[in-house]
């Protein structure tokens, strides 16, 4: 019986830490999305207002084509302290887990695994260096009109991480089109 949840304990054990891995890999994983977001206000007076929103943000105008009425933003997206911390955190109870299970799968070494902990901080570090990394918002304007009336309204197409995406939909309070 003791054999039994030993052997349990140590799959589960070995199961998390190895679900613990992919989550601070996703931590940095590119969330780049397209979407089509609508606007009730027309195509000049709405990019002054992107324009606005992204200076505000620190990105800044890193390409124009007015043929095909699109504009590049670029910028640099700091790693969230925050997250940082956090994954260091949740590293270092993972080890910790991982230490106690090793002290009881090898009792001659005890708690020597605890040595083991030193690596947690590694995970912080892991997302700040990979976290922080320039990004590109590309914008494409286009005129539409609403459905049954001659007023005009805007479509932006816009490509860009998804966090990102959300903020602009938020504070210039556009609506992302729906699927047919």
């Amino acid at each position: 019986m003791i054999a039994t949840i030993l052997s349990s304990t140590v799959l589960l054990t070995l199961l998390l830490s190895i679900g613990l891995f992919f989550f601070i890999r996703a931590s940095v994983k590119d969330r780049t999305e397209v979407v089509r977001l609508i606007s009730g206000q027309p195509q000049e007076s709405l990019f002054p207002e992107v324009e606005q929103y992204f200076a505000q943000r620190s990105y800044r105008v890193a390409g124009l084509d007015a043929a095909q009425n699109q504009v590049t933003f670029a910028g640099f997206v700091r790693p969230s302290w925050f997250l940082a911390i956090f994954l260091s955190f949740l590293a270092a109870v993972g080890i910790l887990c991982l230490t106690l299970v090793l002290s009881i799968l090898f009792p001659q070494v005890g708690m020597g695994f605890l040595g083991l902990e030193i690596l947690s901080p590694m995970a912080g570090i892991f997302y700040w260096q990979k976290a922080g990394r320039p990004e590109q918002v590309s914008l494409q304007f286009e005129d539409v009109g609403k459905e049954g009336t001659q007023e005009m309204q805007s479509a932006i197409v816009v490509k860009a991480h998804r966090d990102e995406i959300s903020a602009l939909q938020q504070a210039l309070r556009l609506q992302q089109e729906r699927s047919q």
